[in-house]
Parts: C-alpha cells; structure tokens; sequence
C-alpha cells in the first residue's frame, strides 16, 4: 500500500505540473493585453505599463511561468487583478461555501444512489425496475443546468414558491448559515450525479446476484435481507465507489453552471466573473485548484477500493 500510495503521490504531482502549464499557456494565449481589459479603453498608457509590470506581463513567457509557479510552490497565488487583493483571502470564502455545498450534496447522493441501485437490482426486471431505470436515464442525459432551472420553476415561482430561486448569501456570511439558499443548488447536484452512481451499482449488483457464492448464501437458508446487505452490497460497491469519486471529482467542475443558475457565491461564479474580469492570476489559481481536487478525488477512490476489496490488498502485498 506504501509503494502505491507513493506511485500515485508522484503521479499526481506530475500531473498537476502538467496541468499547471496547460493552464499557464491557456491564459497566455488569450486574445488581446490582460492590463488593457483590465483598466479599460480609456487607460493610459502609463498606467497600462505599471499593470503589466506589476502583472509581470513585461518579462519573458518562461520568467513568468516561474514566477507563478513559485508563488504556487510558497501558497501565494499572487494578487487579484481585478480587486487588488490577495487571491487566497479572495478564494477563502469561496471555496468554504462550495465545499459544503458539494459535502452536503455527496452525503445525500451517494447512499440514495447505492440504495436505489441495489433496489433496482433486487427488482429486476419488473415494472419498478423498468420505470426506475427509465427515470434515471432521462435524469442522466439532462444537463445540470436544465434541472436546476426546472427545479426553480417547481419550487421557487408560481408553482409551489417555497424556497428562493436565487442563493442570496450576504457578503462575508457562510452557506450553513442560509441553508434555503442551499437546498435547490444541492438538489440539483443530487440530481445530477444519483443517475450515474445509481445505473452503475444496480449492473454491479445484478451480477453479483448471479453470482456463486450469492446462491451459496440463499441455498443455506439465510434471509433474503441478510444476503443482499451482508453479501451482495459489500461485493457490488467497488465500482460505485470509483464512479462516486469520479462524480465527486466532476462536481469540482461542473458545479461552476450551477452556482451561475442559482447565483450562489462559490467558486463556480467567482471563476465566470475572473474570465469576464480577465483576471488572470484568480483564473489560473481556481483552474490548478480544481484540478488538484481531481486528482485527490481519484486518489482516494483508488486507496478506498483496494481498502475494500481482499483481492485487491493482496495483490499489492
């Protein structure tokens, strides 16, 4: 397991370097000068110049390239070029807000999804089954912004009108402490990632159901109950752990439609006003962040599924 964690530890960082210069060059290559959308048509040369130098968008393309990724290396991720203030004292509340979001929607959706896949399995092919896996798939194949603006329409206008259409959060106010603000963004991540986790446990199910030592179990007159939750669930979870991980992973992303649908004050929406600011130094710190999020994630469904699979811990021994 060492040797492994110490592989992947390595490989992670390799491809956060990569990632890194992907993202350097990607904002590099932006049309037009970064200090001059900044300060407007009406700037003055002057001030245009002392931007740029403080910008270091003077020197060199590599001397640039090393000059952020050192202030990466020491945790200073530079300053804000739209608000002049530090980009971390920028992100700190951001990111708290979006993590809890994204916390609360995980701990909801990933035991509804394995629940509801392994019903579905249990259920095969009958009615319960059929329409289940139908409704799950029309979910699936609806983007996440479609579902947030339909859950507005339901319950935030003139329908039901019982929670707000928009995350009114005040300036310097936590997301836990506006938990209406909360539930729609929430509901539609859930919504968004159940389908997903779901289709996969029930195939996973299904055929563990099928399974030799499954039949064993009934054969020697254990409850059904007994036989799905302590054999078959255990067996059938490896892939829903990697493709929870993965929708985990995926909400670092795409949770940036989401928070612009419902104007919750993460790091989604902070990442759209930084590429509307062309605030260069906001953009490359959220992308190599999120990115670093998807990394760990994958990490950590890899350290899980050896965890949980005897096979597995074997064969890294």
């Amino acid at each position: 397991m060492t040797k492994f964690l110490v592989r992947r530890i390595l490989l992670g960082i390799l491809t956060l370097f990569a990632v890194s210069v992907i993202v350097f060059v990607a904002t590099q290559a932006l049309p037009g000068n970064a200090a001059r959308a900044i300060l407007g048509k009406d700037a003055t040369p002057a001030r245009v110049h002392a931007l740029e130098r403080q910008l270091h968008l003077n020197e060199s393309v590599f001397s640039q390239f090393t000059h952020w990724l050192g202030g990466i290396l020491t945790g200073n991720l530079g300053t804000s070029a739209a608000t002049q203030e530090p980009v971390s004292q920028l992100l700190s509340g951001r990111i708290a807000n979006s993590a809890f979001l994204v916390i609360v929607s995980a701990v909801i959706a990933i035991p509804l999804s394995i629940a509801f896949g392994s019903w579905l399995a249990v259920k095969r092919d009958t009615a319960v089954d059929y329409v289940g896996s139908t409704v799950s798939l029309v979910f699936a194949s609806l983007p996440e912004f479609v579902i947030g603006i339909a859950l507005v329409l339901v319950f935030a206008t003139s329908v039901f009108h019982v929670l707000p259409a928009v995350s009114l959060i005040p300036p310097g106010d936590h997301a836990w402490d506006h938990l209406n603000a909360v539930i729609l963004p929430a509901a539609t991540l859930i919504l968004a990632v159940t389908p997903y986790i779901s289709r996969i446990m029930r195939g996973s199910m299904v055929e563990v159901l099928e399974s030799d030592y499954v039949t064993m179990a009934r054969l020697k007159g254990l409850p059904e109950r007994t036989v799905i939750v302590r054999h078959a669930v255990p067996n059938a979870i490896v892939p829903a752990i990697q493709v929870s991980a993965l929708q985990l992973a995926w909400m670092a992303g795409g949770i940036v439609l989401v928070e612009v649908v419902f104007s919750f004050p993460g790091v989604g929406a902070l990442l759209v006003d930084a590429v509307g600011n062309r605030d260069v130094p906001t953009v490359q710190a959220l992308a190599l962040i999120i990115a670093a999020v998807y990394v760990v994630l994958n990490l950590a469904a890899d350290v899980l599924t050896i965890l949980v699979t005897p096979r597995l811990r074997t064969a890294e021994r």
